[in-house]
C-alpha cells in the first residue's frame, strides 16, 4: 500500500474538519448556553440557531458516511462550506476576531478538501488564457 502526502494531508484536514464542526453544531442543537448567547449577539433567535445546528449536523453526517460513498463526503463538505463563509463574515462583521479562526480554518479546510478530492475537477485553463 502506498501512502501519498497528498493522502496523509486530505485526511488530516478531514479530522480537522469534523474536530470544528461536529461539537459546534452539537452545542447549537442541545441549545449550550455559552453558543445561544453567541448566537443571540449575532441576532439568531433559539429558532434559527437550532435550524443551523440542524443543517449543519446534516452536513457532519454526510461527511461521516462519506467513509462508506466519496460522493456524499464530498456532498457535506459542499453544503457546509457556506456556513463556514457566513461564520466567517459574521464574527468579522461583529468584530468578533477571537472566533473568527475556527471559521477561518473551515473555510480553507473545505476548499483544500474539495481541491484535495480524486473525483472533483477544477480546470482553471480557461481564466488563466483570459487573464494573458
Amino acid at each position: 500500500m502506498n501512502i501519498s502526502f497528498r493522502t496523509i494531508a486530505y485526511w488530516l484536514c478531514y479530522i480537522g474538519y469534523l474536530y470544528i464542526i461536529a461539537p459546534s453544531a452539537i452545542k447549537k442543537i442541545i441549545q449550550h448556553s455559552g453558543m445561544m448567547q453567541s448566537m443571540q449577539s449575532l441576532g439568531f433567535d433559539k429558532t434559527w440557531t437550532i435550524a443551523i445546528g440542524i443543517a449543519e449536523i446534516i452536513g457532519v453526517l454526510l461527511v461521516i458516511a462519506g467513509l462508506y460513498k466519496s460522493q456524499l463526503r464530498t456532498l457535506g463538505i459542499l453544503l457546509l462550506f457556506p456556513f463556514a463563509i457566513g461564520a466567517f463574515t459574521t464574527h468579522m462583521a461583529h468584530q468578533e476576531y477571537y472566533h473568527f479562526y475556527n471559521s477561518l480554518t473551515m473555510c480553507f479546510l473545505s476548499f483544500i478538501l474539495v481541491c484535495l478530492d480524486g473525483r472533483v475537477k477544477i480546470d482553471l485553463s480557461q481564466i488563466v488564457k483570459e487573464v494573458k
